[in-house]
């Protein structure tokens, strides 16, 4: 560093000087060298040099690296330059002064020193000290190694602050890794200016035959304020270009330094599916959470771990992580260690189906508040698989509440599924059960029992975006089930918030819809996925219709407005009216379809399920068409059970 600015200090004397010769060469029109040279240019020579040194240091202007010049930086000139300006004049003008009055000798041996040396000094300065930073700073970018990838010409999609930013930035880098062709924007009073030597080449519309002219390699959506609409029109209009997508950080981001173009990245479907960020009581939230033992099931999942994290903000006395997947849980720990190295957190590895472990964990950590989160949630696999819904979903329930009541939770919070709203799979009428088991507790303890419901989470695993993105990679189909399903989406931390929100809300025994904004078509889903990989959808990527498969609905039923859903002071949270339910028999019923839960055939447990949720829609086996499905009571009399 302190070479470096040495150096700069002998360069900016060069051009001090440089600068002050070419003041007299123009006062003197490159002539009557006798006149000035020796009478005023090189007795005045240290003094220009001096002065102008002492105020450029002063000023911090030697400083400033060269190949990051800016109008800034020239400002900054040009201010030392004016003050170095004015110093000069004084003391020349006192020098002639205290020789008129005797004081001193006579500074200079010619006579009629021309006062526009110093005006064009001034000048010359500004000229040669900016000129020669702005040389610096072209070399820089424009005489410099190719990175290893290569440097892919880049079409910008918007011609605004962000896009203005990112062209900067990509000039500045030190290493070529973009070759940026121009500017496409809407606006049309910015088409046909020029950003940095770059043209604004016409409307967002004309992407794919700009792309063709300039062969185009990458487009970059330099739109970090658009909306998710505004996001997915744009692509839409790409479509077809065979082109990979990247965007940009927010542009408040890119303005305040906090991220560069070096954070350019590719467009993920949540650019476009996502939504705004969720507006959070803090106050009320961390009441419910700081200072207290919070327990998590299922934590090494994707919704328990994303909980883990969002509680982890508020400041826990203690985090209680239960999981039966043993690496899921080592490394959701592993990330709260590194993330929260103040977070005191404990993990243990236990089946919610097993009562002794699960009333161990409790006794030992006294949690005050329990997120449920373990569940089996894929509705085909609990198709075949019945009787491990009934004992996961609806035992493992019950036995984490029965624990919460036992030993004093002041909470229990549910986290359910739209899916078990009028179900039509198995997945989906055990996780209603186990919503009705727990309202059934409420009131008789002191714990309150809360439900949470909200649909599918972008990038949950299993989930059809992880399924879809793994289809592409390998070069397709991606299959979809039926043209017209229907689904709604929210981002796993948004989701997360929500519970969180809800959860200090609530008083007890309610159950909770979370927004989940408009439904998204699969198929359109997976349209924007191809695209965002590079590829055209139906030609270099097959879209396939397998049908819907077992307990599938096209369309979830989960809106926050409408008749039974009452709203709350969240614009994003409503409050599902459900009907009271007789719990003795409730728990009756419970009890004996979980004693026959690896005995009873898929058909049989979906009778006993619908006793028990007489508006679980029956759909059919996985084999084929509907099967006629026995009643409870031929059940039981096949079984040996009293009717």
């Amino acid at each position: 560093m302190g070479h470096r600015r040495a150096l700069s200090i002998v360069a900016h004397t060069l051009l001090f000087a440089l600068s002050w010769a070419m003041a007299f060469l123009l006062a003197y029109n490159f002539k009557q060298f006798n006149h000035w040279v020796r009478p005023y240019f090189l007795p005045l020579l240290p003094l220009a040099v001096l002065v102008k040194v002492t105020v450029f240091v002063a000023m911090g202007s030697h400083r400033a690296r060269w190949r990051y010049v800016s109008l800034r930086d020239v400002f900054t000139v040009a201010r030392a330059s004016w003050l170095s300006f004015f110093v000069m004049f004084f003391i020349y003008y006192a020098l002639q002064n205290m020789h008129r009055l005797g004081l001193a000798a006579k500074p200079f041996a010619g006579e009629g020193f021309p006062d526009v040396v110093f005006m064009l000094d001034f000048a010359g300065t500004i000229a040669l000290v900016c000129g020669a930073r702005f040389a610096v700073r072209l070399y820089n970018e424009e005489v410099r190694a190719v990175a290893e990838t290569g440097a892919p010409h880049l079409l910008l999609l918007g011609a605004g602050n962000a896009a203005e930013n990112a062209v900067r930035e990509i000039l500045r880098l030190p290493t070529l890794r973009y070759r940026p062709v121009g500017f496409l924007d809407d606006d049309p009073a910015k088409i046909g200016s020029r950003i940095h030597g770059f043209d604004v080449l016409g409307p967002i519309a004309d992407v794919q035959k700009i792309c063709a002219e300039y062969e185009v390699d990458e487009l970059l959506i330099a739109m970090p304020s658009a909306t998710r609409a505004q996001m997915r029109k744009v692509v839409e209009a790409c479509q077809g270009t065979g082109l990979r997508f990247k965007t940009l950080p927010a542009m408040e981001d890119l303005i305040a330094g906090r991220a560069t173009v070096s954070e350019i990245r590719n467009v993920d479907i949540n650019d476009l599916l996502g939504r705004a960020p969720v507006k959070l009581d803090q106050q009320e939230i961390g009441r419910s959470i700081a200072n207290r033992v919070v327990l998590v099931t299922g934590a090494g999942g994707s919704i328990g771990s994303e909980m883990c994290r969002q509680i982890a903000r508020f400041q826990p006395q203690r985090l209680v992580l239960v999981e039966q997947a043993e690496q899921h849980l080592f490394e959701v720990g592993r990330e709260l260690e590194r993330s929260f190295p103040g977070l005191q957190f404990l993990p243990y590895i236990a089946d919610i189906t097993d009562k002794r472990r699960v009333e161990y964990v409790f006794d030992r950590e006294r949690p005050s508040v329990v997120y449920h989160a373990a569940a089996h949630k894929h509705v085909p696999m609990m198709e075949h698989n019945p009787g491990e819904a009934i004992k996961n979903n609806i035992h493992g329930t019950r036995v984490v509440a029965d624990a919460a009541c036992r030993f004093g939770c002041e909470m229990f919070v549910l986290i359910s599924t739209d899916k078990a709203v009028n179900p039509t799979s198995v997945m989906g009428c055990s996780k209603r059960i186990a919503e009705m088991y727990i309202q059934g507790l409420n009131g008789r303890s002191d714990t309150k029992f809360v439900t949470v419901r909200f649909g599918n989470v972008l990038g949950s695993s299993g989930s059809v975006i992880p399924i879809f993105r793994d289809q592409i990679a390998r070069g397709g189909p991606v299959t979809v089930t039926h043209p017209d399903m229907v689904r709604y989406f929210m981002t796993i931390p948004e989701a997360s918030q929500l519970v969180l929100q809800a959860a200090a809300m609530s008083r007890g025994g309610t159950i909770f819809v979370l927004d989940m904004g408009e439904p998204v078509k699969i198929v359109d889903l997976a349209r924007e996925m191809i695209t965002l990989s590079g590829l055209r959808p139906d030609e270099d990527i097959k879209i396939e219709f397998t049908g819907v498969r077992p307990g599938e609905k096209l369309y979830e039923e989960l809106m926050i407005e409408g008749e039974g859903v009452s709203r709350t002071q969240h614009p994003k949270i409503g409050i599902w009216q459900s009907k009271p339910v007789n719990f003795e028999s409730l728990r009756a019923s419970i009890d004996e379809i979980i004693s026959r839960a690896d005995t009873l055939s898929r058909d049989e447990i979906r009778a006993w399920m619908k006793e028990i949720v007489p508006e679980y829609r029956l759909n059919g086996s996985p084999e084929g068409p509907p099967a006629p499905i026995p009643s409870v009571a031929e059940v039981k009399a096949a079984n040996g059970a009293a009717v």
